[in-house]
């Protein structure tokens, strides 16, 4: 008789502890529920904070390609001296120092992007280097020449990497 009692009280049991796994499993999904609603809230928040930071990176970036772009760049930059190996360091000084004022705006790009804008800078110095090392450059302002002939000839770096950068901003606002 024993078992009989117990057989019965496990049938009773038995749907009480199915319905309170049942109620738990949904307590439990709403509870993660409620919590992915609020990190989702708060993602919003922080992205509404952050975008215009992003942007703001961006904007910096585009007029860092713009001024290291070797056409305004030249044109900012006089020679102080005749000596085209003075006038390419000084010209490799100013891509430098404005890098370094915009380095920190890395944060705020994808690393892909910021490769761009690395190659692109590597790419004008290497340029400047190069017709440096022709023999046929006597001096700054002919170098100055050789450094602008060069650039129409090849599709500058700078716009490249602009356009790179524009594309990204179009992914960030779409």
């Amino acid at each position: 008789m024993d078992t009989d009692k117990l057989l019965e009280l496990l049938f009773y049991a038995a749907p009480a502890a199915i319905t309170g796994g049942v109620a738990y499993y949904f307590f439990q999904m709403f509870m993660r529920n409620e919590e992915n609603k609020r990190q989702f809230a708060l993602m919003r928040e922080n992205q509404k904070h952050a975008l215009p930071l992003r942007l703001q990176a961006y904007e910096r970036l585009a007029l860092y390609l713009e001024r290291i772009n070797p056409a305004k760049l030249l044109i900012r930059v006089a020679p102080l001296q005749e000596d085209k190996m003075d006038y390419q360091n000084l010209l490799i000084h100013h891509i430098e120092q404005e890098f370094e004022h915009n380095l920190t705006q890395q944060i705020y790009v994808t690393d892909e992007c910021w490769v761009v804008l690395l190659k692109a800078k590597n790419t004008i110095i290497q340029n400047i280097r190069k017709s440096a090392m022709d023999t046929s450059v006597a001096n700054a302002d002919k170098l100055r020449e050789k450094i602008l002939s060069d650039q129409l000839q090849d599709e500058a770096a700078t716009t490249v990497a602009l356009t790179f950068l524009k594309s990204e901003v179009g992914q960030v606002l779409g």
